[in-house]
């Protein structure tokens, strides 16, 4: 089993060597791929130094399973050329997401429907992946009709230059700037780029993301997505109506039996998800569960993950563990 990391030395990619390392990861040669300016440099992997090498070096090389995270145009220009060459390209980049004849996978959700003739997959928003995550086995059971969704993004999620810029201004320190303002003691209404119809790109993700993954066109969905000044740990204030009503002992239930999710909802101790216990974890923690008094079959919710693990590098390796287990590869 041959695995290539494609943007290797980004912080998506050196999630991924975490992840595969702590997961140990059934493969016989890792490839370390990233940019021309970073090839020749040494990442750690085991105890072992692996030099970077070059995206068509890699190529060459045929790898079983290319793990991208490298950027959207990246991936549209190399995956379907390692797809050439019999290469799975699980994609963590926005390119493939909304192409009809790519699954959009949460392994958790909807792995099942991967074929071995699937030779690029497309890993969702880390947004929409936490979301789904908690609204899924609701949906088998009471059926969503309305999802709206309030976020509190970590400025990883945008990358290292955002975080570089939320240490300098608690430093005091003048540098490059990731955001049109501040974000020391502040909140930016503003994720990605903004849209004609006045949303912005991640708001639309998780709108257009949420129904291909839960394979329901039906479900209507409104988001505002908020960066705010963490340095990990995507928050969602989520409020979700249901074709049928509901208990919410059986909700706790649900939650609390489906693999992946972590339930954190006990107030007389103070017990509700935040992301500086979400750190370095690959569950999504969901709590703060109540009924919605204002309308019928409403429940509102809070779920908080790592955007770096499940969000990113823990759902792809997921995708891949499934395919090697499934002989899809």
């Amino acid at each position: 089993m041959k695995v290539a990391i494609v943007g290797a030395t980004g912080m998506v990619g050196n999630v991924m060597l975490k992840v595969l390392e702590e997961r140990n990861f059934p493969l016989d040669e890792l490839l370390l791929v990233a940019s021309e300016r970073s090839v020749g440099n040494k990442l750690k992997f085991k105890g072992e130094n692996i030099e970077v090498i070059s995206i068509p070096s890699a190529i060459e090389k045929r790898p079983d399973i290319a793990l991208f995270s490298a950027g959207g145009n990246t991936s549209l220009e190399w995956a379907p050329k390692f797809a050439e060459v019999g290469t799975t390209v699980i994609d963590n980049s926005s390119a493939w997401r909304m192409d009809l004849s790519k699954k959009l996978v949460v392994p958790e959700i909807n792995a099942n429907e991967l074929e071995n003739t699937d030779k690029i997959i497309a890993n969702p928003n880390c947004s929409t992946i936490q979301m789904v995550m908690a609204l899924a086995p609701l949906h088998k059971k009471y059926k969503i009709k309305r999802i709206v969704v309030s976020t509190y993004q970590s400025v990883s999620g945008t990358g290292v230059k955002a975080v570089e810029q939320m240490e300098n201004e608690i430093a005091g320190i003048k540098g490059d700037m990731a955001y049109p303002y501040p974000i020391h003691k502040n909140a930016i209404p503003h994720c990605d780029v903004f849209e004609d119809n006045g949303y912005t790109k991640e708001e639309m993700k998780l709108v257009n993301e949420t129904q291909k993954i839960l394979g329901d066109a039906t479900i209507a969905v409104t988001a505002t997505a908020v960066r705010i000044p963490t340095a990990g740990g995507h928050s969602e204030a989520i409020n979700v109506e249901f074709d049928n009503d509901f208990d919410l002992s059986e909700v706790r239930q649900l939650l609390s039996e489906t693999d992946g999710v972590t339930l954190q909802d006990n107030l007389d101790v103070n017990m509700y998800p935040m992301p500086m216990y979400a750190h370095g974890k690959d569950d999504v923690f969901v709590g703060r569960l109540r009924r919605d008094g204002s309308q019928p079959n409403t429940l509102n919710m809070w779920v908080v993950s790592d955007n770096l693990r499940k969000g990113a590098a823990t759902n792809t390796v997921q995708i891949a563990e499934y395919l090697i287990k499934n002989a899809l590869v």
